[in-house]
C-alpha cells in the first residue's frame, strides 16, 4: 500500500538515518511531491536521488504554503538544539513531529512547539538501511490514530516497528536495538579473529564470520522458533558446538557481559537525555 500524507511531509536532515527512511517512503509509492528536504549539504548520493525524483531541498528552514502534515526530525543530536527551533515554527495543529534523533526525549521537542502540537519520538536502526531496520516508538497525549498511523507506515518503509506507552522504555531500547548492531558486528569481528588465531586465512576467517552473522540471523528471523531451540538444534551432546558453548554460557561468560553491555548502554542513554 502506498504511503499517503494529508500535506507535505518535511524531512530535516538526509544523513545516513533520513537517506534510508526517504529510500524506503520511495520504494513504498510516496509521492515526491509531497517531500521537501531541508539539508545544508547533501552528499552527492543523496542530491542525485532527490534531483531525480524532483524533490525539493533547502538549506534551511522557511514557511510553506501549505502546512507540513508531517515534521521528520533526523538531524544529528549535537546540532538539534540549533536546527530545532526554526523547524518548531513551521509545525501546526496538525502537524506531527516525528523525531528519529538518538537520546532525545518528548520534552525537548515540547519546549519549542505550541501547545497540542503532536510529537512522536522513534527510536530506529541502522539495519533500516537495507529495509530490515527495527524500530521503537511511543507518542505524546496529542498524536491522534491518524497521525500514528502516517508515522506507523513512514517508519514501516524500513522494516519492523513496535509501539510502547511508556517512553521511559526508550533507554533499554537503546541499548537493545539501537546499540544492538553494533554488538553483532564486534561478534563477527572477534569470530574472525579467532577463526584466524585457529589456522584459517584471514581472509577466509572474515569470509565464514560474516556470512555466519548474517545467514543465523536471516534464519532467526524466518523461523517461528525461539533462538534458545535454534541454538539447540545446532548443539549435538558432547560434540564441538557443545564444548564452545560450555564456555560462552560460563559463569563469567557472553549473558553476564551482555546484560553488562546493554545496562551501561542504557545508563549512557538516561544520562544523554538529562
Amino acid at each position: 500500500m502506498a504511503i499517503r500524507l494529508d500535506g507535505p511531509l518535511l524531512l530535516a536532515g538526509a544523513g545516513n538515518m533520513g537517506f534510508a527512511l526517504l529510500t524506503g517512503w520511495l520504494q513504498q509509492g510516496l509521492d515526491p511531491a509531497h517531500v521537501i528536504v531541508q539539508d545544508p549539504a547533501p552528499t552527492p548520493r543523496v542530491k542525485q536521488t532527490l534531483d531525480a525524483h524532483g524533490i525539493e531541498v533547502r538549506g534551511e528552514p522557511r514557511a510553506l504554503s501549505v502546512p507540513p502534515a508531517v515534521i521528520v526530525v533526523a538531524v544529528k543530536p549535537q546540532v538539534m538544539d540549533a536546527a530545532f527551533p526554526p523547524l518548531a515554527q513551521l509545525a501546526r495543529a496538525g502537524t506531527v513531529v516525528l523525531s528519529v534523533a538518538a537520546g532525545r526525549p518528548i520534552r525537548t521537542f515540547e519546549a519549542h512547539l505550541a501547545s497540542g502540537v503532536a510529537v512522536v519520538r522513534a527510536m530506529p536502526n541502522t539495519p533500516a538501511s537495507v529495509g530490515r531496520g527495527i524500530t521503537v516508538a511511543v507518542g505524546n497525549e496529542h498524536v491522534t490514530p491518524a497521525q500514528r498511523d502516517t508515522c506507523d507506515q513512514l517508519l514501516r518503509a524500513v522494516g519492523e516497528v513496535a509501539w510502547v506507552d511508556d517512553e521511559a522504555l526508550m533507554d533499554a531500547v537503546t541499548a537493545v536495538s539501537g546499540s544492538g548492531p553494533a554488538y553483532v558486528f564486534y561478534l563477527a569481528e572477534c569470530l574472525a579473529k579467532a577463526g584466524a588465531d585457529a589456522g584459517l586465512p584471514p581472509a577466509l576467517a572474515q569470509q565464514l564470520a560474516s556470512w555466519t552473522v548474517a545467514g543465523a540471523g536471516e534464519l532467526l528471523h524466518r523461523s517461528d522458533l525461539e533462538p534458545s531451540v535454534l541454538r539447540q538444534n545446532v548443539t549435538s551432546p558432547n560434540g564441538t558446538t557443545f564444548a564452545a558453548l560450555q564456555v560462552l554460557m560460563g559463569k563469567d561468560g557472553l549473558a553476564k557481559l551482555m546484560h553488562e553491555a546493554v545496562a551501561a548502554a542504557a545508563r549512557r542513554s538516561r544520562e544523554l537525555a538529562t
